[in-house]
């Protein structure tokens, strides 16, 4: 698979290896051409102009909806655009925070990203409700078996990734929901797919999730674009995140009444630029089989993790991960300190928690390292990395480390 070309950002950055994609990808120069095109030529508000320049603005921002709503197989005003995976989750907690009551569950997991598990933290702490965690295996997966013990009576409520962040593990969503409708077909399914939809394939209607969200820069696409999938039947029926322009019909002295969905919930002046020029991701995921790119990806992580296994002093977490993330630490060395000699050799890795602490509490480390694979990576990225790791670690053993 060569797309390298297809990302400027190798023409300006021509000895970096990029190896954060699970924290933000790189950009198509599709996009950014898009992008930079609507504001040379257009530059209008969509929606509510009458003239053919904010038409034509609307048409190309609509065009988009459509593309993703054909990405995730969903209906086209099942799609609500929004700031990002975090914006989404957080809303959508907002909204619905009406349907928890006191004694109520929300099942959630040590794998999650902050943005999924802290709304539901401060509604359950509120509504003094009860969040349930699904026990992981002995790898660190969510398994269907761990699933349904957590399930109850009095489950309203189920918020969970798709892949995780911090280990890369696939989660069996529809057998999940399957589990969750079976037990009360009113519970409500959540799903983070911030890390799953550049990289397999995602078909709502399949997984038969009522929510589900995900975020632009992440998929090669611009920063300040999420998305947020909900099942027609529940937008209709739960309130606005947000009141203002655009997702009002009719206004009054007393009272106003909602547009139709999606409208709905896209309250204000929304990012014109941005969702235009996400269209050229989505696009390209359109054109480039997701399965391809799931397999080649996964054949760079292969590839890296053999190697990685080799040196001594590096212990993997996820070795059997589902996805492009390998999760890892060095031996007696602080993942900042590694990742800081990485940079001066142009090895761009992230570490930290990863915005997922309990995780990183379960592994008892207090911070791990991380490398993810996009489709610019190749084999000559994994080489140079291997490289510059096994050099950063000489380097701190010649301080005593």
């Amino acid at each position: 698979m060569n797309l390298r070309s297809k990302f400027p950002f190798f023409e300006y950055n021509k000895d970096t290896v990029y190896l954060d994609s699970a924290a933000s990808s790189l950009k198509l120069n599709s996009v950014i051409d898009s992008i930079s095109n609507y504001y040379k030529t257009n530059g209008t508000n969509v929606f509510r102009g009458v003239y053919n320049l904010s038409h034509e603005a609307t048409k190309l921002f609509e065009e988009t909806r459509l593309n993703v709503s054909k990405l995730i197989n969903s209906d086209f005003n099942e799609v609500i655009f929004t700031k990002g995976t975090t914006d989404s989750l957080n809303s959508l907690a907002k909204s619905l925070d009406h349907l928890i009551n006191e004694g109520d569950e929300i099942i959630t997991s040590e794998l999650e990203h902050h943005s999924s598990l802290l709304p539901w933290q401060i509604i359950a702490r509120k509504k003094n409700a009860r969040l349930v965690y699904v026990k992981l295996d002995e790898n660190g997966k969510i398994t269907t078996e761990n699933f349904k013990k957590a399930l109850s009576s009095k489950t309203k409520i189920v918020a969970l990734n798709h892949i995780s962040n911090s280990l890369g593990f696939i989660s069996p969503i529809k057998e999940i929901t399957k589990l969750a409708k079976e037990n009360n077909k009113n519970t409500i399914v959540i799903i983070d797919a911030a890390q799953s939809a550049s990289h397999i394939k995602i078909d709502v209607k399949d997984l038969n999730v009522d929510f589900l969200a995900f975020s632009a820069h992440k998929m090669y696409g611009p920063n300040g674009v999420g998305v947020l999938y909900g099942k027609a039947e529940i937008l209709k029926q739960i309130p606005p995140f947000e009141y203002g322009g655009e997702m009002a019909e009719i206004v009054l002295k007393e009272s106003f009444t909602y547009k139709d969905i999606p409208y709905k919930f896209e309250a204000g002046t929304p990012n014109v630029a941005g969702v235009i020029g996400f269209n050229q991701a989505i696009k390209f995921l359109l054109e480039n089989d997701l399965e391809k790119i799931h397999n080649f990806e996964m054949k760079l992580r292969n590839y890296a993790l053999n190697t990685m296994k080799e040196i001594k002093e590096v212990t993997i977490y996820n070795e059997s991960s589902d996805s492009a993330i390998i999760t890892f630490n060095v031996l007696n060395m602080h993942p900042h300190d590694i990742a800081s000699v990485l940079d001066d050799k142009n090895i761009c890795v992230r570490a930290g928690h990863h915005c997922a602490q309990l995780i990183n509490q379960k592994l008892k480390v207090i911070s791990t390292l991380r490398i993810s694979f996009g489709v610019y990576n190749n084999f000559d990225d994994i080489d140079k990395f291997i490289e510059a790791l096994k050099d950063t670690i000489l380097f701190f053993k010649e301080f005593g480390v």
